[in-house]
């Protein structure tokens, strides 16, 4: 598999696995698609081998678990420095992700969670400290997360029939 090359049984899988990686298994997506279990299982290892799938990762509540305040802090980094701050950058306690941007002056988000204010100003001293330089921050409410239907088009840019159940909030 070449990158970029998905047919639509590779597309229809990773679908799948995005409204819920945890709870759908090989043969259930074989029944979506009318396939076989074992020729979906070959597919998944083909897409994870290939790096398209890079991992199963878990979906927080965060403030359920006792880190009330979500936020996103908006950073400039040099761009020749830019993937090595943003890496130093994960290493920071409540740090949550970070993602570089290509474009543009603010160029490194980071979203952090805290349990009060005293670590959300903690976590913004490091990221000063390591060299990133911070634009902006906001506090986030919600975070809404759905699968990307683009996958399940064909062809003409509209999404499947049951794109209003696939939603998730983080």
């Amino acid at each position: 598999m070449k990158d970029g090359e998905l047919d639509s049984v590779d597309r229809s899988i990773l679908y799948y696995l995005q409204q819920d990686a945890r709870r759908t298994s090989s043969s259930d997506i074989a029944k979506q698609l009318d396939l076989s279990s074992s020729t979906v299982r070959t597919r998944l290892n083909k897409l994870e081998e290939s790096g398209i799938i890079r991992g199963y990762h878990i979906d927080i509540d965060y403030d359920l678990a006792g880190y009330p305040l979500y936020t996103k802090i908006i950073c400039t980094a040099p761009v020749t420095e830019r993937d090595s701050l943003a890496n130093e950058a994960r290493k920071i306690h409540g740090v949550t992700a970070v993602r570089e941007i290509m474009t543009g002056k603010r160029n490194v988000y980071v979203n952090a969670i805290g349990e009060d204010h005293d670590d959300l100003n903690r976590i913004a001293e490091e990221l000063d400290d390591i060299g990133l330089e911070i634009v902006d921050e906001q506090l986030i409410r919600d975070e809404y997360v759905c699968p990307y239907h683009g996958f399940l088009d064909a062809g003409d840019g509209s999404p499947p029939v049951d794109a209003d159940d696939d939603v998730t909030e983080h």
